[in-house]
């Protein structure tokens, strides 16, 4: 069949299905005229909101203008997938045993790097055994694509103030992907904003890194200090990091619209090596290899051992004293690397300092602001 002959409204409507068979939630299409969100992103940037993540700047315009990044594209077929493997309550108990190691409930299973790639690549695949070879390109928050705001041009879902992505229906603990294509297809209609007068996720918001609506301050947010930073969690924000060792779910956890959220069905994303029920104390023993063997296929093994035992270190310094958490620190008191020595002796000075009382995991956020 020839272009010119094409029904791509048909085409658009099978590419949805056959993504919904491969396991994606939801299927959209968008084009490629992201100029209000470059000028968002440029203006985040001259900020310096990004911190230590200069990646976000390197590519200069390719992340924004997606035919510069693959020259010929016309469209972007944008997927997502629900990981949230429990259900909030249980998320929420975690997050309150100051014993317990959080984890942000996406990194708990395997790479969704790996799932989605291989799913979108697959879905290529049918659409070449449909029309033959067409151009395209698959990306898994691996390139330079801003795709939350693809995913909002195709459909799926609006920015909301804490800056995720959420769908009325599906709330916002999902993961986004993408094929750029050459395929003329019809595009989606976007939806509407529904964050109305809420600022619960400001307001929740350990570090006050959500410095205004739709504004974030990626220097003061967790998930950036714990992943992204790679030396020295500043002072001023250790406190509010709580047990939280990989990311944080704070934002999501409080928006009412993820009341709608789903659990995943995915069997990749289920927890893994109990990492959903470990203990602070247990993850601070792991050796390097020990934590090269436990996250393997892992999203968590980008951080390394180093800022691993980094961030349990904090965490520990945050729990109540106990005879047990004070012998475990003083285990590596002379840890060779400077790093995690550095916060090792942080975290036993709070608990050996005459002044210091016991506390709950975040409530020292408003210390932070």
């Amino acid at each position: 069949m020839t272009s010119s002959a094409r029904d791509y409204s048909a085409l658009a409507a099978k590419i949805k299905t056959w993504g919904k068979e491969l396991g994606f939630q939801q299927v959209g299409i968008a084009d490629t005229d992201l100029s209000a969100a470059e000028q968002q992103l440029q203006e985040w940037i001259d900020e310096g909101f990004h911190g230590e993540m200069d990646y976000m700047a390197r590519h200069g315009t390719k992340r924004s203008r997606p035919e510069e990044l693959v020259p010929g594209t016309l469209r972007v077929i944008s997927v997502r997938m629900d990981y949230l493997p429990e259900n909030r309550t249980t998320v929420r108990e975690r997050l309150d045993d100051q014993t317990a190691a959080f984890i942000s409930r996406y990194a708990l299973g395997r790479d969704y790097h790996k799932v989605l790639r291989k799913r979108l690549q697959q879905l290529a695949e049918r659409i070449a055994v449909e029309i033959g070879p067409f151009g395209y390109r698959v990306f898994v928050d691996s390139a330079p694509v801003l795709e939350k705001a693809l995913a909002a041009k195709a459909g799926l879902g609006w920015i909301g103030k804490h800056t995720n992505l959420i769908n009325r229906k599906a709330g916002s603990m999902f993961f986004l992907g993408e094929i750029y294509t050459d395929l003329p297809l019809p595009i989606d209609a976007e939806t509407t904003n529904h964050c109305g007068s809420c600022t619960a996720c400001m307001e929740v918001c350990p570090t006050q890194a959500i410095v205004a609506p739709y504004r974030l301050d990626a220097r003061r947010c967790i998930s950036y200090l714990t992943i992204e930073l790679r030396g020295p969690i500043p002072e001023e924000f250790r406190t509010a990091i709580g047990n939280r060792i990989y990311g944080c779910d704070d934002c999501q956890l409080v928006c009412p619209w993820n009341r709608y959220a789903r659990l995943t069905e995915e069997a990749d994303f289920m927890p893994r090596h109990g990492l959903d029920t470990a203990g602070l104390i247990d993850l601070f023993r792991w050796d390097e290899a020990t934590f090269l063997h436990k996250t393997e296929g892992s999203a968590i093994r980008r951080i390394g051992y180093e800022r691993w035992i980094r961030n349990i270190a904090v965490a520990l310094g945050n729990a109540e004293t106990s005879t047990k958490i004070v012998d475990a620190l003083r285990a590596r008191i002379d840890d060779p690397l400077p790093l995690i020595r550095e916060h090792v002796r942080w975290a036993l000075a709070r608990h050996c300092s005459n002044e210091r009382q016991p506390h709950r995991a975040g409530a020292q956020a408003s210390s932070t602001s």
